[in-house]
């Protein structure tokens, strides 16, 4: 494939469109609400949280790992409730790339780490699925970013060369791996940052 105008925006979720799924803030939520210790949620957090991401494990099982390996008095779903009501909508970035991907024609690509059910949820929630055309997220293609390949199956399933896609990430790192593939990237830091950002972008139908 010949390079050109960027034709293809992979976009990641948390930090960019939405809050994160599940951070150390909602976390530390959490253990506030139901109780718990902080320290050990977070340990149990790091250890498995990896597989649950890359779709190897259901959310009842990572939250059998981390909350419910002992009685509590409250149950999964108390806890997945309280977990899905973290997410909130960062309304006039979501409004921004719609009216970004209307006006250039673009293919929009989620690129993002997510377990399956709150990625599914988000999604749906917030009718992400009027945003993106398709998903490269961690729970479907069973890497994480920064892992290189995800970014490589990306590109794949939007049928795109790397030099016409541009990504948009809050994460630094994620985007300084993506852009060794020659992947457009621009990291976000806020929504005013990347507006200006996307100028020094050659897209389609510009």
């Amino acid at each position: 494939m010949q390079a050109g105008p960027v034709t293809t925006l992979f976009l990641d979720i948390g930090g960019v469109l939405l809050t994160n799924g599940w951070g150390r803030s909602s976390r530390k939520l959490a253990a506030e609400h139901f109780k718990l210790d902080l320290v050990e949620l977070n340990e149990r957090h790091h250890l498995t949280f990896d597989t649950y991401e890359i779709g190897k494990i259901s959310l009842d099982e990572y939250l059998e790992r981390i909350v419910f390996y002992e009685k509590r008095d409250f149950s999964i779903d108390d806890f997945k409730t309280f977990m899905y009501g973290q997410t909130q909508p960062y309304t006039d970035s979501i409004e921004f790339f719609k009216q970004l991907k209307q006006r250039h024609g673009l293919k929009v690509i989620a690129v993002n780490n997510e377990g399956r059910e709150l990625n599914d949820y988000r999604i749906h929630q917030f009718r992400l699925y009027e945003l993106f055309d398709a998903y490269a997220s961690s729970c479907y293609v069973k890497f994480r970013k920064p892992d290189i390949d995800i970014f490589r199956i990306a590109c794949d399933i939007g049928r795109v060369a790397p030099q016409q896609a541009a990504m948009v990430d809050d994460r630094q790192m994620f985007t300084n791996v993506a852009s060794t593939l020659g992947i457009n990237c621009l990291h976000f830091d806020s929504l005013a940052g990347i507006k200006e950002k996307m100028k020094t972008l050659n897209l389609q139908n510009g």
